[in-house]
């Protein structure tokens, strides 16, 4: 947990043999698909935005919901809510 940390801070390398993956993924490529995103109202870690800040990533339709009294964690804390966003992704006719 301690190298996680350390790592998410720049301050220790990763595994070697995630390296080439790490740094595609920090290329931030545009997500082309459907997509929704959420934040918790009540997460103390990342506070809830209106979800404009990350508009420029996604090329595709998305939308952006803030779900009242869940904290960080909204996947446990709401399950409903997240299983609702990703059936709606799934059923989606395309």
């Amino acid at each position: 947990m301690i190298h996680s940390y350390r790592h998410r801070l720049g301050l220790t390398a990763g595994y070697p043999m995630y390296e080439e993956l790490e740094q595609r993924l920090a290329a931030q490529p545009t997500i082309t698909v459907p997509t929704i995103t959420l934040d918790g109202d009540a997460d103390a870690v990342v506070p809830a935005t209106d979800g404009k800040s990350m508009a420029a990533k996604f090329s595709g339709e998305r939308q952006h919901r803030v779900i009242p009294n869940v904290g960080h964690n909204l996947p446990q804390e709401d399950p409903k809510a997240f299983a609702t966003a990703v059936w709606e992704l799934a059923s989606k006719k395309r």
